[in-house]
């Protein structure tokens, strides 16, 4: 059968994104910041946080699990530091707001930190080290999530995937931005692979016998159900350091609540005990570092553009032609969407349609 993938042009895309937003009750505003935070991520070929995520953000706006109206209340502040509660608001909106924050702060007093509780998936960790990056400063973001991966020899989901996002600028075209997973794949991934008719690799996923899950659909259906955990980085035990995965996704959970009094764990489903959906109550933990407070631009970028540049041409392993570091294909993917478009695969035209359908959105012409 012939691929039926078409490519849509990444400005259309991100105006139907802030439509639709809108359309659910969200201020223009707010789904313009929203709609540039999740375009970024098909930008960089992040294929399972931009428009491949609108519909569960269309279902649970719907629903009343995320609130189009966002209240960002800060509830105890430093000169370095703020706390947030953000009443079960867009979380987009919400990570936007607290990293310009941490990035005021860290601008005044050299550092700034911005812990946040009750907010709702912010899409890509990425987007909020990269705000400070272009204000010339180191940014660090880190959330935790619904119960998806289990702790090294259990088979349990327990822990977010609790991603890590690093960002600083160089004085290359693109900055170094590391943001990943503290699992192996994150659920997004499987979702993707999902809608792709595709199976996910072994090593990914356990079941409850402790054997490895390769049927994407069942798997986030195990999800759900605790009979389904994604590992975390390193894989299952400690002979790959599955561990040190372990360990890290703890510490962004610790950030992501215990310093805000936020929730964790088990609080993260989304279902209350009667079984009905209820609110997130995701946690995130956001810092700003001023690099001028230690040593001048320029200077950072050139010795962060140094160590970026050896490490590329370090010896390669035979029969590979190139290395990167953080970043780099992204900003190449950026650059080839922009020309080419995002690409929309045939489930994904079927949600973008109903959608469209529902808020009425006949201004847009897809070729699906």
């Amino acid at each position: 059968m012939a691929d039926q993938t078409c490519y849509i042009a990444w400005d259309v895309l991100r105006s139907f994104m802030r439509d639709v937003l809108v359309g659910c009750g969200v201020p223009a505003e707010d789904a313009e910041i929203s709609a540039d935070i999740l375009i970024a991520s098909d930008l960089r070929g992040i294929e399972s946080h931009g428009i491949g995520r609108l519909k569960m953000y269309y279902d649970r706006l719907k629903s009343g699990q995320h609130l189009p109206v966002t209240r960002f209340e800060i509830v105890r502040e430093s000169p370095a530091t703020a706390t947030v509660d953000a009443h079960h608001g867009v979380g987009m909106v919400v990570g936007y707001r607290a990293m310009k924050l941490a990035i005021e702060k860290a601008r005044s007093v050299g550092m700034g930190s911005v812990a946040v509780r009750n907010s709702t998936h912010f899409g890509i960790d990425g987007y909020y080290p990269l705000m400070a990056v272009q204000e010339g400063m180191i940014g660090m973001s880190f959330t935790n999530a619904r119960p998806s991966i289990a702790p090294t020899f259990g088979v349990q989901p327990m822990l977010g995937t609790n991603p890590i996002a690093f960002g600083c600028p160089t004085d290359e075209p693109f900055p170094f931005l590391f943001d990943a997973a503290t699992s192996i794949t994150q659920r997004g991934k499987i979702e993707t692979l999902e809608r792709k008719e595709l199976p996910t690799p072994a090593g990914w996923v356990i079941g409850q016998d402790g054997n490895f899950l390769t049927d994407s659909s069942a798997i986030l259906t195990g999800l759900t159900k605790e009979t389904a955990a994604l590992l975390p980085l390193g894989g299952a035990g400690e002979e790959l350091g599955g561990h040190k995965g372990y360990g890290l996704a703890t510490m962004v959970e610790i950030l992501s609540s215990a310093l805000q009094s936020g929730a964790f764990l088990y609080q993260l489903t989304g279902v209350a005990p009667d079984g009905s959906k209820t609110h997130f109550r995701v946690g995130h933990f956001f810092m700003a570092i001023n690099i001028e407070s230690f040593v001048p631009l320029e200077e950072f970028k050139h010795n962060v553009g140094e160590i970026l540049r050896e490490l590329r041409a370090s010896r390669k392993a035979p029969g590979q032609t190139r290395i990167y570091t953080a970043g780099e294909k992204e900003y190449e993917n950026e650059q080839r969407v922009r020309r080419e478009g995002v690409p929309i695969v045939p489930n994904l035209q079927k949600e973008i349609k109903i959608m469209q359908h529902e808020l009425g959105l006949t201004q847009y012409q897809f070729p699906f």
